[in-house]
C-alpha cells in the first residue's frame, strides 16, 4: 500500500523516522514518503531504517521510501501547502534553510503573543534541520498547564482565527510551484478543500499556469464528493492523483481520523509519479537512487 504523506520529529511528527518506518510496516505500507515541513532533513533516517529492518528480517526487499517536502506557502493571504516529491537535495536544501528561518521568526511572534495573553512558554529546543510549528508551541501549552490538549491549543489560540496565530512569511504558492519544478520535484498541491483564500478553480488555474503537477485527492479531511471531484479535476487537466493520511504520529484518540495507511491506496499510483520526476531531471541522473526499493 502507498502513503504519500507523512510527518515525522524533524517537522510536527510525534515518531522519529526510525519510529515512522516501524509503525508504516506494521500498518502494510509498501511505499512511504517523508513529508516535513520546509525541511529534507528525515529522508536519510528513515531510508536507513527501512534497508535495516529489511536486514533484521532477511527480506530481500525494504519498504520504499519516498523523498519529500511539505512547502510552507502563501496565496490569497492564506496559508497553501504544497508537496514536493523526489527533489534534488543540494539544490532544495539551500533554500529550505530560509524557509526554517522564517519559521522560527514566526514561532516566536507566536510566543509573544501568547506572552501578552498571559500565557507564557518556551519553545521546545530542537536539534538541527528540525522545522518548528504550532504543534510544538501546542506541546509547550499543555506541558505549561494552560491547556489541557493540543487540540485545545488550537481552539483557543492557535487556530487560524486565534489570538495567537500568524501567517507565514510570504511566499507566494506559484513561486513554490516554480521552486520544487526547478529542483527537480514533482508539485502537489495538498488537501485543496483545506485552503481558505478563494475559490478552488480559481486558485488551481493560477497553480497550472506555475507548472502544478497534481493534486492529494485522498485526505482525511476530504469528504467523498471532494475526493470525486478532485480525481475529475485530475482527469480534466491531466494531472497526477497523491494521497496520504498526512500523519504526525498517534492521536490523542484511538480513531484518530488521520490513522496511518487509512486509504489502503494502491501502488500503481506511484509510477506515473516516478516517471514525471524523471522527465524533470536530466537523463544522466540515476532516477531512486536514494530510496529504498520496493522489491521485485
Amino acid at each position: 500500500m502507498l502513503e504519500l504523506h507523512c510527518h515525522t520529529t524533524y517537522s510536527d511528527g510525534t515518531l522519529t523516522p526510525a519510529e515512522l518506518v516501524q509503525a508504516a510496516v506494521t500498518a502494510g505500507v509498501r511505499a512511504l514518503a517523508i513529508t516535513d515541513h520546509d525541511t529534507l532533513a528525515g529522508w536519510q533516517e528513515a531510508i536507513a531504517a527501512a534497508r535495516q529492518w529489511a536486514l533484521d528480517h532477511a527480506l530481500d526487499h525494504s519498504l520504499e521510501i519516498v523523498p519529500g517536502v511539505e512547502l510552507s506557502t502563501v496565496w490569497g493571504d492564506r496559508s497553501l501547502h504544497l508537496l514536493g516529491f523526489y527533489p534534488n537535495p543540494a539544490q532544495l536544501a539551500p533554500v529550505l534553510q530560509d524557509h526554517i528561518a522564517g519559521r522560527k521568526r514566526r514561532a516566536q511572534q507566536i510566543l509573544d503573543k501568547l506572552a501578552a495573553l498571559g500565557c507564557s512558554v518556551e519553545m521546545p529546543k530542537l536539534g538541527v534541520g528540525m522545522a518548528p510549528g504550532r504543534p510544538h508551541i501546542a506541546k509547550a501549552l499543555v506541558d505549561a498547564g494552560y491547556v489541557q490538549t493540543a487540540h485545545e491549543a488550537f481552539e483557543r489560540f492557535l487556530g487560524d482565527d486565534g489570538p495567537a496565530y500568524v501567517q507565514y512569511e510570504k511566499f507566494l504558492a506559484t513561486d513554490g510551484v516554480r521552486l520544487l519544478r526547478e529542483c527537480g520535484a514533482v508539485p502537489v498541491w495538498a488537501h485543496p478543500y483545506l485552503f481558505r483564500g478563494g475559490p478552488l478553480e480559481e486558485t488551481l488555474t493560477a497553480l497550472l499556469d506555475a507548472g502544478l503537477m497534481g493534486l492529494e485527492v485522498y485526505h482525511p479531511s476530504h469528504t467523498p464528493g471532494q475526493i470525486e471531484r478532485l480525481a475529475a479535476l485530475c482527469d480534466r487537466h491531466s494531472l497526477l492523483k497523491t494521497g496520504g493520511s498526512d500523519y504526525h504520529g498517534p492521536g490523542e484518540a484511538a480513531d484518530q481520523p488521520y490513522a496511518l495507511n487509512r486509504f489502503n491506496l494502491p501502488l500503481c499510483l506511484l509510477l506515473p509519479l516516478q516517471r514525471a520526476a524523471q522527465a524533470l531531471v536530466p537523463q544522466t541522473c540515476e532516477f531512486g537512487a536514494s530510496s529504498g526499493s520496493i522489491g521485485k
